[in-house]
């Protein structure tokens, strides 16, 4: 398995990790974790649905996406990974 496998299941794991969290915390509420399905569901029919071939390998790329958006979401900006002390 490559890295653009790994990186690809990391974006999975973490959309629906991400998804449960926020509703956890409230953050996201009814119509948010169906706005996010749904769009996680129109790119994963969607993009099957275009005649260019290499699009079909783009669905990984719009996960992540959907990732970063629901950081932002969720926590109301970006996640600090270092801290400054």
């Amino acid at each position: 398995m490559g890295s653009p496998a790994v990186a690809a299941w990391v974006a999975y794991i973490a959309f629906w990790l991400l998804l449960v969290y926020g509703g956890i915390l409230g953050e996201l509420r009814g119509r948010g974790l169906v706005v996010f399905v749904a769009l996680w569901l129109a790119g994963l029919f969607g993009l099957r649905k275009v005649p260019y071939e290499p699009v079909h390998a783009m669905f990984s790329s719009f996960v992540a996406i959907l990732d970063i958006a629901l950081v932002f979401a969720i926590f109301k900006g970006d996640v600090r990974l270092t801290s400054r002390g």
